[in-house]
């Protein structure tokens, strides 16, 4: 197995544990840290990130040409949009969807989610292309995996705080990708200058280098 299909599996894993604790279910109907998401919200657009992947290696691969992660990116909607908006309403309704069965169900699906997917990925091409359920673009697989590690790496953080957990510790591997993925996101909206003072000098660092 290659290593983006690995960190992607270990992020996942870690996950699926927060969907499964006790902490998550007692809190399923509060508020989350999240703006506009309950904690079920916030723990169904998680679990998504897992139910996404196994639905694109399920699809047929696309005869379109992928795009790179960085234009994926730079493409999508969602980033400069509103909260109100009708792509963040349609997220966050694809989360409270998820949700529905509540919180034991959405972890155990979850959970078996992601058996089938440590016995599919290892035999997936990295540049196999595939394509979100919802359509295009397209993206080669190590892309996808990685886009979706940045989506669990961030909403991990997200639920752990909003049920007062510890923010798991994830390997080394993959939060150096997301890192890596939001620093030069963060430097095509603000400016490479401002992201390097940021991380640099505290006393010239912008209010905010925020990716979105």
């Amino acid at each position: 197995m290659h290593m983006i299909s690995e960190s992607y599996l270990a992020v996942a894993e870690a996950a699926v544990s927060l969907l499964g604790h006790r902490s998550v279910a007692d809190a399923w109907d509060e508020p989350s840290a999240l703006a506009g998401y309950a904690v079920s919200g916030l723990a169904g657009h998680l679990a998504g990130q897992v139910s996404v992947v196994a639905k694109a290696l399920d699809g047929p691969e696309p005869a379109t040409e992928p795009v790179a992660l960085l234009d994926y990116f730079l493409q999508a909607r969602w980033i400069d949009a509103e909260q109100d908006s009708e792509v963040h309403r349609g997220i966050r309704g694809s989360g409270e969807q998820y949700a529905e069965v509540g919180p034991h169900a959405l972890a155990a699906r979850t959970a078996e989610v992601l058996d089938r997917l440590r016995r599919d990925l290892p035999r997936q091409r990295p540049d196999r292309v595939v394509q979100f359920p919802w359509g295009p673009p397209s993206l080669r697989l190590d892309d996808l995996l990685t886009n979706r590690m940045m989506e669990l790496v961030v909403h991990l953080d997200d639920l752990a705080v909003s049920v007062g957990m510890p923010t798991p510790e994830l390997p080394a591997a993959a939060t150096d990708a997301v890192v890596a993925l939001l620093a030069t996101l963060a430097a095509r909206r603000h400016g490479a200058v401002p992201v390097l003072r940021a991380l640099t000098r505290a006393e010239r660092a912008p209010d905010t280098i925020a990716a979105f």
